[in-house]
């Protein structure tokens, strides 16, 4: 780690969602300090194209308190981001994708988490056999959006939501929106 020295690593808490504790280092000058994280398993956000169309789900969130319009997405379950793509938009949507890319994979707010995310494109969509599977604590509305209004109603429809915004951002500069 280059003139910082792993002194202690503690696990205070494990919740089903994530596990929490600190990193004692020993810091480039000498002096010690507790860097406290939070450990999440990896994600996928899922920009699900369909002609015109980006597919979209609405669901309320209530850790804050609002209703959020945001792409697909899901945790990663030992597979890779692709097919955790094409799973996570078939359970939420009922979507099937001929091709899913993977745009981009990367560190999320490195300075407190442990965490992973992918942003895939989902292209080709056809209505899936098996149909929805939404969790017992998912109440998602599919609503699709004009791909050409896709990131300004991300912009615009409080409160924005990091992961939704990131993966338009960087379809758009991708060429796909």
């Amino acid at each position: 780690m280059d003139d910082w020295t792993l002194r202690e690593s503690v696990t205070e808490y494990e919740t089903p969602w994530y596990t929490g504790g600190y990193d004692r280092l020993e810091q480039p000058d000498g002096s010690e300090k507790n860097y406290y994280w939070a450990s999440l398993p990896d994600a996928v956000v899922v920009v699900a194209l369909d002609g015109d169309d980006v597919v979209m789900v609405s669901q309320y969130r209530p850790v804050i308190d609002a209703h959020c319009l945001e792409l697909v997405a899901g945790i990663v379950e030992d597979e890779s981001y692709e097919a955790a793509a094409r799973r996570e938009l078939r359970e939420e949507t009922g979507y099937d994708a001929d091709t899913v890319t993977l745009l981009q994979e990367f560190a999320v707010a490195t300075g407190v988490l442990r965490h992973n995310r992918g942003i895939v494109v989902a292209e080709g969509l056809s209505e899936s056999m098996e149909g929805r599977e939404l969790d017992n604590n998912e109440f998602i509305e599919v609503e699709r959006v004009p791909r050409e209004d896709a990131l300004a109603r991300a912009r615009a429809e409080q409160p924005a939501n990091d992961a939704t915004l990131e993966g338009l951002l960087l379809a758009a500069a991708d060429g796909y929106l």
